[in-house]
């Protein structure tokens, strides 16, 4: 279900507000450039929060690619004028436009970019152009996943899981994360804190 009319207009004026109207415009270009090569792609990271009418305590711009489309898309971006870097980590490529990094990942949480990632999307506008961004439901599992022993900042998933409840499915999150002590223990202290019902309710009860 489309969000409402004033929920579009918070999340333009959420992205104006924290002055991110320079990445904004970078987010637009690659979009436009994937589009126009027929590059399959979806937003993910903090922007397709905002683009889902949530919050994030971060602030970055990040397109999920199929690993197959990596060159390709390096190709059409720097003919469009990016910089191209190729970092250490094999999960993702980075272009920069004036010093604004995006990042282009094809592995995110050690899971390939499928087809099936980009089923996982809605089409939401972001300052004026429509595009795929990945569900609130998969956002909040890979956010998940992303904690660990050398990482475990919950409250940069607190921002999320509070902003987007309503729109996240609960269960198929707990189901894709159960592996993950860290993934429990969060959802444990959602559970506390009561933003989410706890396992086995409904949506909605739980919440206020």
């Amino acid at each position: 279900m489309q969000p409402p009319v004033h929920q579009h207009d918070r999340r333009e004026n959420q992205m104006a507000e924290r002055g991110d109207e320079s990445l904004v415009h970078t987010l637009k270009k690659v979009a436009a450039v994937l589009k126009q090569s027929e590059i399959p792609f979806a937003l993910g990271g903090s922007f397709a929060v905002y683009a889902h009418g949530g919050h994030s305590s971060e602030h970055d711009v990040d397109f999920l690619i199929r690993e197959a489309d990596v060159e390709r898309s390096l190709e059409a971006l720097v003919a469009a004028g990016f910089v191209a870097e190729r970092p250490p980590e094999d999960w993702l490529v980075k272009v920069f436009d004036d010093g604004r990094m995006v990042d282009l990942i094809h592995r995110p949480i050690e899971t390939p970019v499928t087809e099936e990632t980009f089923a996982d999307t809605v089409i939401r506008p972001v300052d004026a152009i429509h595009m795929p961004v990945l569900s609130a439901t998969q956002l909040m599992v890979h956010k998940l996943l992303s904690f660990s022993q050398h990482y475990c900042d919950f409250a940069r998933g607190l921002p999320l899981a509070r902003s987007l409840r309503e729109q996240i499915d609960w269960e198929r999150v707990r189901k894709e994360t159960q592996h993950s002590p860290y993934a429990e223990a969060f959802l444990v202290l959602l559970d506390r804190l009561e933003v989410v019902p706890t396992a086995g309710t409904q949506a909605g009860e739980g919440t206020s």
